[in-house]
């Protein structure tokens, strides 16, 4: 199986979040950091699914390499998507990093037993969040290989 890394073209990652000023600081973070990607962002965990799964409007959704998933989702939370995606075998390849505000203990745990790839506390100042990004950036398309055929 190839990998791919952005180096060869732009990263998919798919962005989980409700929250409108987190995806811009997203959007804002990969940019100052110089990592290439193309950021598909969905609300909540039903459109998730349904992006993921190309569904309800999302047919011509690309696969990501990387889905960046927040906790506390409207409609379907964090923990349930993440679910869902273990217990599918067509995405249960596909690397989450839970990216979400909490830093409680539990969340960490349990968040890892439902196998997400990374978990990640936001940061609030944006110069530590832009660091942060830059980080993912650099590990997951840089360092980790990834199946380019899915």
């Amino acid at each position: 199986m190839e990998t791919t890394s952005a180096t060869d073209r732009p990263a998919e990652i798919l962005l989980v979040e409700d929250n409108d000023h987190d995806v811009v600081l997203t959007r804002q973070g990969f940019k100052l950091a110089g990592v290439a990607v193309n950021l598909h962002h969905v609300e909540n965990g039903e459109q998730c699914l349904a992006y993921l799964r190309k569904q309800n409007g999302y047919a011509d959704a690309t696969t990501p390499d990387l889905i960046l998933l927040d906790l506390n989702l409207p409609v379907m939370d964090g923990r349930e998507v993440l679910a869902e995606l273990v217990a599918d075998h067509s995405l249960n390849h596909l690397p989450v990093v839970v990216l979400t505000t909490s830093t409680a203990e539990k969340d960490v745990l349990e968040l890892y037993k439902l196998r997400c790839s990374s978990y990640i506390s936001k940061p609030i100042d944006f110069d530590d969040f832009t660091r942060v990004i830059k980080g993912i950036g650099d590990y997951w398309f840089n360092v980790v290989a990834l199946p380019s055929d899915q």
